[in-house]
């Protein structure tokens, strides 16, 4: 079902005489059974509370009413910004949940048409990326604040940091666009379906598309943010004892708490997704040929595209239970 990593609703794998992108294993069908009716239910409901808890978390980061509370006008802090813009990326990733929920239960018969297709694909595609290097822009920050105190207040501005984000958005889309161009309803019809499938022009594109998805998508962006985490765990842990005495602890800890928890929500859910993609790509370049691999591989697909999802979800409960600066707001708010 998941044969080009299924964020990007991919078809079974399981017919004798599929496209080149489909290999030919019997599969387990009391497994995918019980995925097609159990998984969109999940997805639906992982889908409700990831809007809900990022459209409340944008509110009291964006909307004007959050002000008028206030004594003075207060613009946004530069840890804010980013947060933001991790809560918008959310937003918009959860806003393809529907379609992909649907794609799973009518067992991946596509019914939103071409253009649907690659929208939601291109869309879900970009917002991987883009959430992965807030991340890492988000790990950058602390790491500068903390670290190097003393030189990091004139490189920490808010118009860097929105045109950081900025940047960052228009690289999601950039990385998205061959998902644009090359994801298409294809008829499949050994298993008597239209899928939203990717169709390669060359083998090569499996490469690319591995470097792209693995590399540039997830190994360089984790290779930064444990850089940037070790050293801010380093740097608390020296300002450990001189803090002793003051209320509060190192300063910028309530922030950088909270940080540090996303941070590992993000790792732990997406690790696996990345996991079985670099699996897919395997079986699609044929270094894997075992059907029991193949099947895992698919079925893993679709279990890890689940836990990534949940890491959409998770982080606006991160916000209320981890930052202790953002629920304060939200109290002193209502």
């Amino acid at each position: 079902m998941a044969s080009q990593a299924s964020l990007e609703l991919q078809p079974s794998n399981q017919s004798q005489q599929a496209p080149p992108n489909i290999t030919s294993c019997e599969g387990a069908p009391e497994a995918w059974d019980l995925l097609y009716r159990v998984l969109p239910g999940f997805v639906i409901t992982v889908c409700f509370f990831g809007l809900l808890g990022n459209l409340l978390v944008l509110s009291f980061f964006l909307l004007p009413w959050r002000r008028w509370w206030q004594q003075r006008r207060q613009r946004l802090t530069i840890a804010e910004i980013y947060l933001a813009n991790l809560a918008a990326s959310d937003l918009v990733f959860v806003l393809g949940l529907p379609f992909w929920a649907e794609n799973v239960g009518n067992r991946f018969n596509w019914p939103f048409g071409s253009d649907l297709c690659r929208v939601v694909s291109g869309v879900i595609k970009a917002n991987l990326f883009i959430s992965i290097f807030l991340v890492v822009a988000i790990s950058q920050d602390r790491y500068r604040l903390l670290v190097y105190p003393m030189t990091s207040w004139g490189y920490r501005r808010r118009r860097r940091a929105q045109a950081t984000c900025l940047l960052i958005w228009v690289a999601g889309g950039l990385l998205s666009i061959p998902t644009f161009l090359l994801r298409s309803v294809k008829v499949v019809p050994d298993l008597n379906i239209s899928a939203c499938i990717l169709l390669f022009p060359h083998e090569a594109w499996h490469f690319v598309r591995m470097v792209e998805l693995n590399v540039l998508g997830f190994l360089l962006p984790l290779a930064a943010i444990l850089y940037f985490n070790f050293h801010i765990l380093a740097s608390l842990r020296g300002q450990k004892e001189a803090s002793r005495t003051r209320c509060g602890g190192p300063k910028g800890s309530k922030t950088t708490g909270l940080i540090l928890t996303l941070v590992a929500s993000f790792l732990v859910c997406w690790a696996p997704y990345h996991f079985f993609a670099f699996l897919d790509f395997l079986v699609q370049v044929r270094v894997i040929q075992d059907c029991f691999w193949k099947e895992l591989t698919d079925l893993g697909l679709q279990l890890a595209n689940f836990f990534a999802f949940v890491n959409s979800c998770l982080n606006p409960l991160i916000y209320v239970f981890a930052g202790r600066l953002f629920k304060t707001r939200v109290l002193g708010t209502l």
